[in-house]
């Protein structure tokens, strides 16, 4: 197996040595392995996504980035049919996006949402 090194903050460290512990993990290892997993196999679906959908965004971020979030906002616009911003704590914030449009263009907004460093989590719920 090859070994790979990733910087992570204190914050992540202390969550997943949290989630080791609760979860029954071998060790952050198994851990990344299986966030990684994860991602891949939510990354297989969306990639199967055609056609016109209906879909939740989630974005969790920290609140210095609220500029580049309108940014974004504003590139893929058309497909955003409703919107609402929610301070969740003291410096991160929640973005909730109800989307209507072509897979191509839900799927290319995701993308760019989970590209951005300031980005904690992304999720897309397609109904």
């Amino acid at each position: 197996m090859t070994i790979v090194s990733v910087s992570l903050n204190n914050t992540i460290l202390d969550e997943m040595d949290k989630l080791e512990k609760s979860h029954g993990f071998s060790g952050r290892s198994e851990i990344v392995r299986a966030g990684i997993r994860n991602l891949l196999s939510e990354e297989r679906k969306r990639q199967d996504l055609t056609g016109m959908l209906h879909a939740l965004f989630l974005a969790i971020h920290d609140e210095d980035s609220d500029d580049e979030v309108t940014e974004m906002r504003h590139v893929y616009d058309k497909l955003i049919n409703t919107h609402l911003h929610s301070k969740i704590d003291r410096d991160r914030c929640l973005e909730i996006f109800l989307l209507r449009g072509d897979a191509r263009e839900v799927k290319e907004m995701t993308k760019k949402f989970q590209a951005n460093k300031n980005m904690d989590n992304v999720q897309l719920i397609v109904m």
